[in-house]
């Protein structure tokens, strides 16, 4: 198979660099397409932008120890990493951009339906039928990308490769959390009773808005 054209033109192993020029560079790069990207962006992806052997891990920390000190962190999501801005600044975005109005005008089912994929992700609308029973329109799915509070993942690995989809930064900050750790646990929303729409296992973040938003 021929390579990209992309990795062809780009030198990943920058052998005419010192070795801590190099390593700053790569790190630089990696801090790139973080930025760049608008959902996680998996270990492989950013092997692509690297020298052969150089570790990604080790990269990535030293990224976010470079980071210290900043408005941005990198965050580990799923499989992936992402750069977003820290939750200390929550109520300065919030104040700027007031994403809480971008919730306003959900439906009740919407916000069950971004609950599904902030638990879930990455997920497909096929995924989200299995939960709710029912066909998740293009319509809804719009409205929360519209809002920024969900953005397109990576496609699943299966026949016809669908785009499955995520939850973003918006969303973080919308809710009030730091990381998709801090949702509520899903159990202990089952025991208080704020579960499924007609008895599916997704939870609702409607108690969750209410006070954080």
């Amino acid at each position: 198979m021929a390579k990209d054209r992309s990795d062809l033109d780009l030198d990943k192993e920058l052998a005419g660099l010192p070795q801590a020029l190099r390593w700053r560079e790569w790190m630089r790069r990696i801090e790139a397409v973080l930025f760049a990207s608008a959902t996680p962006v998996p270990r492989e992806d950013l092997t692509r932008v690297v020298g052969q052997g150089a570790s990604v891990d080790l990269l990535v920390e030293d990224l976010a120890a470079d980071l210290e000190g900043r408005a941005f962190e990198v965050a580990k999501v799923g499989d992936g990493w992402t750069l977003r801005t820290r939750s200390i600044y929550a109520p300065a975005i919030r104040a700027a951009a007031d994403v809480g109005e971008q919730l306003l005008d959900l439906r009740e089912f919407d916000v069950a339906v971004l609950a599904a994929i902030a638990y879930y992700q990455p997920i497909t609308r096929d995924g989200l039928k299995d939960i709710f029973g029912r066909e998740i329109s293009r319509d809804l799915i719009g409205r929360l990308h519209d809002r920024g509070l969900i953005g397109t993942g990576p496609r699943a690995p299966r026949r016809g490769a669908p785009y499955t989809f995520v939850t973003t930064e918006t969303f973080l900050t919308a809710f009030d959390l730091e990381t998709l750790q801090d949702l509520p646990d899903r159990e202990q929303m089952q025991d208080a009773g704020l579960g499924a729409e007609s008895g599916s296992n997704s939870m609702s973040l409607s108690s969750l808005s209410r006070t954080s938003v």
